[in-house]
């Protein structure tokens, strides 16, 4: 029996399932918006979040926290310098999933993730330093 044990296989083992969050986490940290199924994107939600809140307080701690939970210096740069003072008011609910259909292929749900209030400019972006600047251009 499952009882009291939350989150979806997802039809992976632990380590695999651990790496893919961690890696869609990286992309969606990147670009603030992917699309993918439907139930990655609910899983995702449940991970990206921790990782929001955990940045908001953009210390030393926290930086150590995040590199140990996405392995990626500058998804976690950009988690800390633009993420985290964006939703510093914020007291949750920093993404929103909107349902985009069926796939074609296989007839999954698919889903896009996005960062609420994210920056349309950051789509394509790979660093927090080319967000910066695209920001700055805009002001």
């Amino acid at each position: 029996m499952r009882h009291k044990i939350a989150g979806r296989k997802l039809n992976r083992t632990t380590s695999h399932r651990a790496a893919m969050l961690a890696n869609m986490a990286v992309a969606l940290v990147n670009h603030e918006q992917i699309k993918t199924t439907l139930p990655k994107a609910k899983e995702l939600r449940r991970y990206i979040e921790k990782l929001v809140t955990v940045a908001r307080k953009s210390d030393l701690t926290s930086r150590r926290r995040l590199i140990s939970a996405i392995k990626d210096k500058v998804a976690v740069e950009k988690l800390v310098a633009v993420l985290g003072p964006r939703y510093k008011e914020r007291p949750g609910g920093y993404t929103r999933i909107i349902k985009a259909g069926f796939r074609y292929g296989d007839v999954a749900p698919v889903a896009y993730i996005e960062f609420v209030d994210r920056d349309v400019n950051a789509k394509g972006a790979i660093t927090p330093k080319q967000v910066q600047e695209n920001l700055e251009n805009d002001n």
